[in-house]
């Protein structure tokens, strides 16, 4: 790719993934932002590294290649440079594990059958007995029906991720500008050539609309718009405690929460420990556009269900909490590929709340998609031409009818 030029729209944890694959491949890349790197999404989340809530499918093909990814593509990052090495180390992998509980009998059916179907796709899912689940979190709930633990399941500080791919980006000779919106598309002979911004005219051989929860509305800016939209999610942050919980503990209601396409208010109990003692607290989905107002009720359910896992939590002080917009895609799939009606434009977006974790594996299939050579998993799947990506809103009512 030595001299090909390539624009990623977005510097949050997708657009960085993608800027570090095309430069050291090659590519003159430059990264830009209206804000600045891992400002938006990226900071708003919890940094999980999951292949526990995806079935079989896809999406979890793309989860276990970024979960083989991620060490390498840090100790990559630690070896380039002393800086590299800061970075990484800021990025805190933590291969912790995850366990999912049941607290209901018709839960742990349910459970039982998810982690049979992940077995089969190649997923490490071990049933925990009582006694098993007390000694991994002696805190947890004593009122659960059945547990699996997750061995593969790991944690990353999202901010400190995504700057560590980006370092290695700009290390690799990408250039970064940030406070720099784009503001339309140039297409010349039905290509898209150059985008204009805030800042002038930026042209390239290929552009990656990576920009997250507003990529469809950028997209639209460019003359190809995209069905992803913002769906918020909110999170607590408890004060420091002493060594509480030990995975990254959740409820059995959250797949089907983050399946879930409903407008309404889907919450569900995860709950996890950072490296500096607070507790993160979620879950919640909610589709009401970029609306920033943190929800009195929502934080209380969220609250509520995490502590029906932890009841010891009652007497935690929660220090603050925050919210940040996830890109939504209806049939819940990111959109990874070449756009057919505007060559030129690529699309890495609609990860919704995953987009941590399958950020390297995105960067990568991008890259071979790019450079034309077979992807490392089906990106089929993926394709910007189908119908929750270009006719979202018939493709909701055909799926509720």
């Amino acid at each position: 790719m030595n001299g090909t030029r390539a624009v990623v729209l977005g510097a949050g944890i997708i657009g960085a993934a993608c800027a570090r694959e095309l430069a050291l491949a090659g590519a003159a890349v430059t990264v830009v932002d209206r804000g600045g790197p891992a400002a938006a999404t990226t900071s708003h989340g919890e940094g999980n590294v999951l292949v526990s809530d995806k079935g079989p499918g896809p999406e979890l093909a793309l989860a276990q290649l970024s979960r083989e990814l991620w060490p390498t593509v840090l100790t990559q990052v630690a070896e380039r440079s002393a800086e590299g090495h800061r970075a990484a180390q800021a990025a805190e992998w933590d291969p912790k594990g995850g366990i999912v509980v049941a607290t209901t009998s018709a839960g742990a059916h349910a459970l039982a059958r998810f982690a049979d179907s992940q077995r089969s796709a190649g997923v490490r899912a071990e049933p925990l007995a009582p006694e098993a689940l007390r000694e991994a979190e002696p805190y947890v709930t004593r009122e659960h029906t059945a547990a699996v633990h997750y061995g593969e399941d790991a944690q990353v500080q999202p901010a400190g991720a995504a700057t560590a791919l980006l370092t290695d980006a700009l290390a690799a000779g990408a250039a970064l500008r940030g406070g720099e919106e784009v503001c339309s598309g140039v297409v010349r002979g039905g290509r898209l050539t150059g985008v204009r911004t805030t800042h002038g005219l930026l042209e390239a051989d290929l552009f990656v609309n990576a920009a997250g929860p507003w990529s469809g509305a950028l997209a639209a800016r460019l003359g190809a718009p995209v069905g992803v939209e913002p769906r918020r999610g909110d999170v607590l942050v408890t004060t420091p405690q002493p060594p509480t919980v030990f995975h990254k503990v959740y409820d059995a209601d959250y797949v089907g929460s983050v399946g879930s396409g409903e407008e309404e208010s889907q919450t569900s109990a995860v709950v996890e420990s950072t490296r500096a003692g607070s507790l993160l607290i979620g879950s919640s989905r909610r589709r009401v556009g970029f609306d920033d107002r943190l929800r009195p009720e929502v934080l209380s359910a969220v609250a509520a269900k995490a502590l029906r896992l932890f009841p010891s939590l009652a007497r935690v002080p929660v220090m603050r909490a925050y919210g940040g917009f996830r890109p939504y895609v209806a049939d819940h799939l990111p959109v990874i590929g070449a756009d057919p009606r505007l060559p030129g434009l690529w699309h890495a977006s609609g990860h919704e709340g995953a987009g941590i974790g399958l950020s390297v594996g995105t960067g990568r299939l991008l890259l071979h998609l790019v450079r034309g050579e077979p992807p490392p998993v089906d990106a089929a799947a993926f394709r910007v031409d189908r119908p929750a990506v270009l006719r979202p809103r018939q493709y909701q009512q055909q799926e509720t009818t």
